[in-house]
């Protein structure tokens, strides 16, 4: 059995096919972690969902942005000019497919590898134990019968800091945040938003969030996307695997374990153009 992390879909299905067919996928046999961003920019993300729900015992994967932004605008929040995106909307299996997306998790982690797969990153002044009780917290909730009021409060750059005294609407605002939006944070760990640039472009008193000088989760073994301007990037036990397949990059798979720890790629076509919403 091999286990693939792979980055960002963004609804490129059929780079995404390509990529499994060269890493010999066999879903019978392998697994299959995603960090989120199924869908939205790319041009077939129903095709995307529906394989992965298809192959579902063999997939693992996390909620991204643009997942939540889908799950969203299904509750009549927000609103979409992406074909792709409406088309998931406008399927007769629309109800399954986002009931299945729905239930996905924030954080995974899995105690024997000792690898831990979410979308943008792990706070860093949260500890492993205490970023997977928030993530549960969240889950619990969109989980639950009262998710189209998460949807209705979701959006939003506030609270910029953490405190355990957070309630409410504010404190799963934040943990959506942190899991699925984050890429700096200020020195004194409170998250800047705002910037999309790379890591050689933090905005004033910033910091790409795993350079954090106080971060606490360094020994974590950390494996995400969101950030198609960093590129593939290893460091302090992060791997970034988001190599930017929708805008002309790559889709980068991660090979976890045996019979060896390596990137796999595959070159794609520019299916989005720089600057699209």
């Amino acid at each position: 059995m091999a286990i693939y992390a792979i980055g960002d879909l963004q609804g490129c299905h059929d780079e995404f096919r390509t990529l499994l067919d060269k890493l010999g996928f066999d879903p019978e046999r392998d697994q299959l972690w995603l960090v989120g961003d199924l869908v939205n920019r790319g041009p077939k993300s129903l095709e995307c969902l529906r394989y992965v729900k298809s192959i579902d015992p063999a997939v693992t994967a996390v909620l991204g942005n643009h997942d939540l932004h889908l799950l969203a605008l299904a509750e009549g929040v927000g609103s979409t000019n992406d074909a792709s995106m409406q088309a998931i909307l406008d399927a007769p299996d629309a109800s399954e497919l986002l009931d299945w997306l729905r239930q996905r998790p924030l954080l995974h982690y899995d105690a024997e590898l000792d690898y831990c797969l979410v979308h943008a990153g792990i706070y860093p002044l949260w500890n492993l134990a205490q970023a997977q009780q928030y993530a549960s917290e969240l889950e619990t909730v969109l989980r639950g019968n009262d998710y189209p009021a998460f949807f209705q409060n979701m959006y939003g750059d506030q609270p910029a800091d953490w405190s355990e005294q957070h309630e409410g609407w504010d404190r799963l605002r934040f943990i959506c945040n942190a899991f699925t939006r984050m890429r700096f944070c200020r020195s004194d760990g409170s998250l800047d938003l705002s910037a999309k640039g790379g890591p050689g472009q933090p905005p004033g008193d910033c910091y790409p969030w795993y350079d954090l000088p106080q971060r606490v989760n360094i020994d974590t073994t950390i494996l995400f996307g969101h950030w198609a301007a960093l590129g593939l990037h290893v460091q302090d036990n992060v791997h970034a695997i988001d190599t930017g397949c929708v805008w002309g990059g790559q889709l980068t798979a991660y090979q976890i374990g045996q019979p060896a720890t390596r990137h796999i790629t595959y070159q794609c076509p520019q299916n989005c153009q720089p600057g699209t919403p």
